[in-house]
Order: C-alpha cells, then sequence, then structure tokens
C-alpha cells in the first residue's frame, strides 16, 4: 500500500535525524580521514620519485660501465696502431696511423669526460635521495600519528556508526528512490547536512528565512510535501511556539 505524504515526511525526517547523528560522529574526527589521505598520497609521491632516482642511477652506471669499456677497447687499437707504427713503409702509411691514434686518444677523453659527467650526476642524485629519505622519514612518522589519532577516535564512536549505518539502511527502505535521491541532492548542496527541516519560529530550520502563515498551514495538513522557496529544504512540520514553551518548562521543572 503507497504511504501517505505524512508517511513519506515522517520517513524522510527520520533518515534525517539518522544522518545528522552520523554528521556528528565525523565532525569529530575533523580533517583527520582527509589529512591522513593527504599524507598517503604525498609518500606515494616521494616513493616514486626514490624508484626514479633508482632507475636513473642505473642507467648511469651502465653508461659508466660502457664508457669504461669503450676505454679499454681503445688502449688496444693504440697499442696494436703504435706497433704497426714501428713497421710502416712510407709517409702516407705513418699519417693514416697517426690519425688513427689521435682519434683513439680524442675517444678516450670523450668517454672519460663523459665518465665524470656521469659520476657527478650519480653525485647529485644520491644526495637527493638522502634528502628525500629524510622527509620520507619524517612524514611516514606523521603519518603514523595521524593513524593512531584517527584510530582512537573512531574506535570510540565505532559501534554507534556501525549500529546508525544499520538504522539508516533500514530507513532507506521505507522510503522510495525518487525521494531518496532528491534528499541525497540536497544535502549534498547543504553545507549543514540538513535536507530535511521543520518551520521553527515561523522559520525555515535550515536557511532561516521567514516562512509565509498561509504556507505554514500548508505545511502542517501535510497532503503534499513543500519545499523551502530560498533553500529547496524539504518541510517535513511546524514546530509551534507554545508547543516548545511546554518542552521548556518541563525541562526547567526537572
Amino acid at each position: 500500500m503507497e504511504s501517505t505524504v505524512a508517511q513519506k515526511l515522517e520517513a524522510l525526517l527520520n533518515l534525517q535525524k539518522i544522518d545528522s547523528r552520523l554528521d556528528s560522529i565525523f565532525k569529530v574526527r575533523g580533517a583527520l580521514p582527509e589529512e591522513v589521505q593527504d599524507l598517503e598520497d604525498e609518500i606515494a609521491g616521494y616513493e616514486t620519485r626514490l624508484q626514479k632516482f633508482h632507475t636513473d642511477t642505473v642507467a648511469l652506471e651502465e653508461d659508466i660501465k660502457r664508457f669504461k669499456d669503450n676505454i679499454k677497447e681503445s688502449e688496444k687499437l693504440i697499442k696494436k696502431y703504435q706497433e704497426q707504427q714501428m713497421n710502416v713503409r712510407n709517409n702516407r702509411e705513418y699519417d693514416a696511423i697517426t690519425k688513427e691514434l689521435e682519434l683513439q686518444d680524442l675517444e678516450i677523453q670523450v668517454s672519460k669526460k663523459k665518465i665524470g659527467e656521469a659520476q657527478a650526476k650519480i653525485e647529485f642524485k644520491n644526495n637527493e635521495v638522502n634528502e628525500l629519505q629524510e622527509i620520507l622519514k619524517e612524514r611516514q612518522k606523521d603519518l603514523n600519528n595521524k593513524k593512531d589519532e584517527l584510530g582512537t577516535i573512531v574506535s570510540e564512536s565505532e559501534n554507534d556508526e556501525s549500529k546508525l549505518k544499520s538504522e539508516r539502511e533500514k530507513a532507506i527502505k521505507k522510503i522510495e528512490d525518487r525521494l531518496v535521491k532528491s534528499y541525497t541532492k540536497i544535502r549534498t548542496n547543504a553545507k549543514n547536512g540538513l535536507a530535511v527541516v521543520m518551520v521553527k519560529r515561523g522559520a525555515c530550520g535550515g536557511c532561516f528565512n521567514v516562512v509565509p502563515p498561509q504556507r505554514q498551514a500548508d505545511i502542517r495538513e501535510k497532503k503534499k510535501i513543500i519545499v523551502c522557496e530560498h533553500c529547496g529544504r524539504v518541510f517535513a512540520g511546524v514546530e509551534d511556539e507554545i508547543e516548545e514553551e511546554g518542552l521548556k518548562k518541563k525541562r526547567s521543572r526537572a
């Protein structure tokens, strides 16, 4: 059997009360969850950079090995050409071997220069790695502290949170999907998370703009779902000042 408008409003208000209680739990945690996530992302970034440094260093070390092999090869050729130079038969052969010797000597100089540049880059990267590891160590320490702090807060409220989430699941089942979607959209856009409110002291309980008397009368009748013309929140009913005063008096007597 289809629910009446009054029942729908009651179900929405009940869902709002559950969500507001959950909001208060999450509010106690403050920005800790986001801070933990930010630190985890930052640490992941540092670890990626460290891995890049390692990859670059390995490549530079391979370059150094290749340049050293080039030097050895050039030294072998120089020795070979020097032996040939001793047995030349004419000036043309002598000049040709001399050019080869000069070329191999130049190859050795270039390789030594490249080795020096690669070693300088490795040293620079090692210094950066050491600095990065110190930063990473500090960030990891901060992350552990934040996680411990968040874990303590979560453990104190996890039973209440679990219970409220269970209640929320049951509450949503009593509301049609169309209204749940509208409710969720309003809640997402509302700074205080209120999508369903009461009219209090003649004003919207969400944005506090005045609600005209005739509109209040329509809200009391609960024949249709009425939203605030200023903020779009759903009105679940009207709290009369007499009722509020009565509650205050009962509390004061207690």
